[in-house]
């Protein structure tokens, strides 16, 4: 059910394999989704065609090797449950992929039931169609 984007800087097949793996693996042990719900765009950006831009914001240090990761998924997550993904996403990256810690840059964006699609045209989170909906009540 998360919809994970990584965006990471001169990142090869392999290292990219590697945080995505990361990312999973800590959505898995923090979230509790399921280990076959996977859906991931992972794209490395080489500076030619596209890059990635960032600064020292709240004392950060970041390098070349900065990663992104946004992560959509359905609300009601508490605090705690986010704050130890985004430290076992870095734990992750670090050990799978080298990343440091630090040039770990993670947000979460969620959202309800109705704002998804997994296929074949239907909201399969959402229940029935509402009565607006064609086909509705």
């Amino acid at each position: 059910m998360p919809f994970v984007r990584i965006d990471a800087w001169e990142a090869d097949s392999g290292r990219l394999d590697a945080l995505g793996r990361a990312v999973h693996d800590a959505l898995v042990e923090t979230v509790g989704i399921p280990a076959d719900d996977r859906f991931q765009v992972l794209t490395g950006h080489d500076g030619s065609r596209s890059t990635l831009r960032y600064d020292d914001y709240l004392g950060v240090h970041r390098d070349s090797g900065i990663v992104y990761v946004a992560i959509t998924m359905r609300a009601g997550r508490t605090p705690g449950v986010k704050q130890a993904l985004y430290r076992r996403i870095a734990e992750l990256a670090e050990e799978y992929a080298g990343t440091e810690p630090r040039n770990v840059f993670v947000t979460v964006t969620e959202n309800e039931s109705i704002d998804w699609s997994l296929g074949d045209g239907v909201a399969q989170y959402a229940g029935s169609p509402g009565p607006d909906a064609p086909g509705g009540a």
